[in-house]
């Protein structure tokens, strides 16, 4: 499957490569951020990590959103803390496909009035037609398959 990322992951020269590839990509476009949701590239830029999880998986109070996916829904959440308003964010995830993971997201991080700089995933699954669901948002994929 193209957009398993699994064997990426699993090769280090690879897997630095792609961080290599993402940070470039963060430090051209955006000189000012304060913390990244997603990815072992915060800790490359040397700024914070916010985690975005399934319902029930992080401690403390939280903020929750509800979402559809293709099969039925979920749910995310943040800490309500994670972050002060106006800070910069940038959102990274692996792939997106019909876009309802990121765009519960991005709604998590506007409630706490973060400013989200963009919406940076590795694979984008064109057909599914997710990044319309983001027009708001600055959007970057890397890879983009039909």
């Amino acid at each position: 499957l193209r957009s398993d990322i699994s064997p990426l992951l699993k090769d280090p020269v690879a897997f630095r490569t792609l961080i290599d590839l993402l940070e470039d990509h963060v430090r051209a476009s955006f000189p000012q951020i304060d913390f990244i949701a997603g990815t072992p590239l915060a800790q490359r830029l040397g700024i914070g990590f916010v985690p975005i999880r399934k319902k029930g998986k992080l401690p403390g109070p939280t903020e929750s959103i509800s979402y559809a996916l293709e099969y039925g829904k979920a749910e995310l959440e943040i800490q309500s803390d994670a972050v002060e308003p106006g800070q910069k964010v940038i959102i990274v995830d692996d792939l997106l496909a019909t876009g309802g993971t990121m765009c519960a997201a991005y709604e998590l991080l506007k409630r706490l009035e973060a400013e989200v700089l963009e919406c940076l995933v590795i694979i984008e699954l064109k057909s599914l037609k997710g990044s319309e669901k983001l027009k708001a948002v600055p959007f970057c994929s890397l890879l983009q398959y039909d």
